[in-house]
């Protein structure tokens, strides 16, 4: 039976608010009761009526704790519904045991956690129920859409006695299915990953086999629950039980946990001869448990997997699957089976377990971890970069062969030419390259590799200027030039009588000087690379603002003055030869 997220609407369940909680937990004699003190006496009519509301809101049911945001693929917690969970007064002391079961959308992981909800119930010989008893608690049903979404917790919190006289609190936690028509690779690794880091147990819910890009997608999760732990330990996560739904090689392998873990032994074996991508994934997953193992469970049958009014009624279910139900709940859920949730080697307790949800999807909800991606993005991207990282370097070697280091001092005309064949030698080369993305998707690379071509050009441009003796030159030529003017204007000043005008410009004239000082004193010894900086930055500004439009002018008036007497000179000289011409 396949199982899928919970509540369909279009809209955003709205996040729960303390005083709507206020009794949607409480014990059904603490709801009569309220019923009773009432401060108002209402009819008998309106008493009952209230008083099976309140009986009706008692009830234990999934709560969603983990909200996804369809359209933005976000997460939000919903504070108020887990505090109202994990805060009641005789479970917020107590150390938690969290049983998750995660895997692929329409799996079944609703379906099984609602026998262990019959587990929980009672405990006993005969926890499976009757024959004809239908199947209720987490929301499940079949079809191939989703039911759940985010994550959920039973309202109920179990309190059970361990053999060794300690008292645990029991929580059962349901996910969304990964890998469903509506969700990416970064929501499908975000729940996989919170239910990872907040469970003690975590249930792998597979169907068939044990497949590599079922394991290369547990990497992927559990690295980046791993990345989201404030502290990495040698070993984040506790335990993790691979569940393979609709077993069909019994002969090879026999249903339960016997033949689970030798058939994972198989699958998780490290071998000399393996692919080094392969023996990564098996090392990381070993890396990432502390402790590791599998359970085969046969089909339920057909009319579980065709009847679409099948309720969970047990006479419907196969023999061989309610026999290995029966071994696989108790596994994970007797009282000496328990795993408390550890957190860095300290046992967890139901209000540590609020304050650690809080953390952990504030840290999902920014952008300091790295958005996963699918295979096939990750490698385009590689593929792209590659192709980047290749056509640049032409560039740069091309580039270096005209203005290198050891290069003279080019033209800024030539250097540009230059740049522009190599620049679009370089874009031939990037767009010759195979490439997987799309056309689309590489225009984002071709761009990024023509902004970075254009900055090296920027880089070796400035380079090459420093090759160039008149420019190293300009900042002592600019502050002679000030010192010049300024002294000629202080002596012409102080001539006239203009005494201010003259200590002004002897100021300006002292402070060129300095500079002047300060500029060789840097350029000579390194130091101080900040203030030769700063002057460099002065000298061409008045260069640019001043000096420069001023020479610039002065050419131009020279030139013009120049072509004007010579126009002169000619007409003259042809109106002389003209004159004698007549006379002769």
């Amino acid at each position: 039976m396949e199982d899928v997220p919970i509540f369909q609407h279009k809209k955003r369940p709205p996040l729960a608010k303390a005083e709507d909680l206020e009794d949607d937990f409480l014990p059904r004699t603490k709801a009569s009761n309220f019923g009773k003190n009432a401060s108002s006496t209402p009819s008998p009519d309106e008493g009952i009526h209230e008083e099976e509301a309140l009986i009706e809101e008692a009830k234990a049911k999934p709560i969603q704790i983990v909200l996804a945001n369809g359209d933005e693929h976000s997460f939000e917690l919903d504070a108020a519904a887990l505090e109202k969970i994990l805060l009641q007064d005789h479970v917020k002391d107590l150390n938690v045991v969290v049983v998750s079961v995660a895997g692929a959308f329409r799996k079944g992981k609703s379906f099984l956690l609602d026998f262990m909800l019959r587990y929980m119930h009672s405990q006993g010989d005969s926890w499976i129920g009757g024959d004809d008893e239908p199947l209720t608690g987490f929301t499940w049903r079949g079809g191939c859409e989703r039911e759940t979404t985010g994550i959920q917790i039973w309202s109920e919190v179990f309190v059970i006695d361990k053999p060794d006289g300690s008292k645990v609190a029991v929580l059962l936690v349901d996910t969304q299915g990964a890998f469903d028509s509506q969700s990416t690779i970064k929501d499908c690794a975000t729940v996989f990953a919170l239910s990872t880091m907040t469970s003690s147990v975590q249930v792998y819910n597979l169907t068939q086999n044990i497949q590599e890009d079922d394991l290369q997608h547990l990497q992927l999760f559990t690295e980046y629950g791993r990345l989201a732990m404030e502290e990495i330990y040698l070993k984040p996560f506790q335990s993790l039980m691979f569940l393979i739904r609709d077993w069909s090689y019994p002969y090879e392998h026999d249903y339960g946990l016997e033949g689970g873990n030798a058939f994972l032994d198989k699958r998780l074996q490290v071998k000399c001869n393996q692919h080094e991508e392969l023996q990564n994934v098996r090392k990381h997953i070993h890396s990432c448990f502390s402790s590791i193992g599998c359970f085969l469970l046969p089909h339920p049958g057909l009319k579980v997997a065709t009847n679409p009014y099948f309720d969970g009624r047990l006479k419907d279910i196969d023999g061989d699957f309610k026999r290995e139900l029966t071994e696989l709940v108790p596994l994970l859920l007797a009282p000496e089976r328990l795993v408390v949730k550890e957190i860095g080697g300290n046992k967890v307790t139901c209000r540590d377990l609020l304050e650690y949800f809080k953390a952990y999807i504030k840290i999902y909800q920014g952008e300091e971890l790295p958005h996963p991606k699918s295979m096939l993005q990750a490698t385009a991207e590689a593929n792209n970069l590659t192709a980047v990282a290749g056509a640049k370097d032409m560039y740069g070697k091309n580039m270096e062969l005209m203005c290198g280091g050891d290069k003279p001092y080019i033209a800024p005309a030539d250097l540009e030419r230059c740049h522009e064949e190599f620049r679009e030698h370089s874009v031939g080369y990037f767009r010759s390259v195979k490439k997987m993305g799309g056309d689309e998707f590489c225009q984002r690379y071709q761009n990024q590799l023509e902004s970075e071509l254009n900055e090296a050009y920027t880089n070796f441009s400035k380079h090459n200027d420093g090759k160039n003796i008149f420019y190293a030159a300009r900042t002592p030529a600019t502050l002679f030039a000030v010192m010049f003017v300024t002294y000629v204007v202080s002596g012409v000043t102080g001539f006239i009588g203009l005494s201010t005008l003259a200590s002004l410009a002897n100021f300006v004239m002292g402070i060129a000087l300095l500079s002047l000082c300060a500029w060789a004193y840097v350029k000579y010894s390194g130091e101080f690379r900040e203030v030769g900086a700063m002057i460099d930055l002065v000298a061409d500004t008045l260069w640019e603002q001043v000096l420069k439009p001023l020479s610039e002018h002065y050419m131009e008036d020279n030139v013009r003055q120049t072509v004007v007497n010579s126009l002169k000179a000619s007409l003259t000289e042809q109106g002389s030869q003209h004159t004698k011409l007549k006379t002769h």
